[in-house]
C-alpha cells in the first residue's frame, strides 16, 4: 500500500516521502498515528511539494553549518576552570560549558548536543573537539583548558 509519510519515522521513510508498505503497517499504525496518509493523487502532488521545502531547508541548514564550521576551525576556544597544582580541574569541563565558551567568543550559540564528547575534561590541556552541526558537516575544534588563577 502507498502512503504519503507526514512526519520523520525512523527506517520508514521521511516527512514528503511517497513510500511502499505492507496493509496492517499502515492501516493499524501508520495512518491512524497521523505519520501517514493514503497515497491518492491529490496527496501525492503534496508530498512533492513537501519534499521540496525539505530539500530546501536541508540545503539551508547546510550552508549554514559550513559558514559555522569555517568559522569556529579557525578560533581556538579557551576555558578558564579552577586546578590543582598538578593540573587535574576541580570538577569538569562539559559540553555546555564548550558551548557557553563558544557563544561568549565568537557569539554564536551552538548546542552543546552537537559537540561529541567521549568524557568530560577533567585537566587542563589542549582538547580535539568533534563537532556535528549537520549530518554532513563535522569538523575539530580545539579546545585549551587553562587554570584559573
Amino acid at each position: 500500500m502507498k502512503v504519503v509519510m507526514r512526519s520523520d519515522v525512523d527506517g520508514v521513510g521521511k516527512k514528503g516521502d511517497v513510500i511502499e508498505v505492507s496493509k496492517g503497517y499502515a492501516r493499524n499504525f501508520l495512518i491512524p498515528s497521523g505519520k501517514a496518509l493514503f497515497a491518492s493523487p491529490g496527496t501525492v502532488d503534496q508530498a512533492l511539494a513537501m519534499k521540496r521545502s525539505r530539500d530546501l531547508k536541508d540545503a539551508k541548514d547546510r550552508e549554514s553549518a559550513q559558514t559555522i564550521a569555517s568559522t569556529l576551525v579557525a578560533t581556538p576556544i579557551t576555558i578558564h576552570a579552577k586546578a590543582g597544582t598538578n593540573g587535574k580541574l576541580f570538577g569538569s569541563v562539559t559540553a555546555g560549558d564548550i558551548a557557553d565558551a563558544v557563544q561568549t567568543k565568537v557569539g554564536m550559540k551552538i548546542d552543546r548536543k552537537k559537540f561529541q564528547l567521549d568524557e568530560h575534561i577533567r585537566a587542563v590541556g589542549t582538547y580535539d573537539v568533534q563537532v556535528r552541526l549537520h549530518p554532513d558537516v563535522r569538523f575539530t575544534l580545539v579546545v585549551e583548558v587553562t587554570a584559573e588563577s
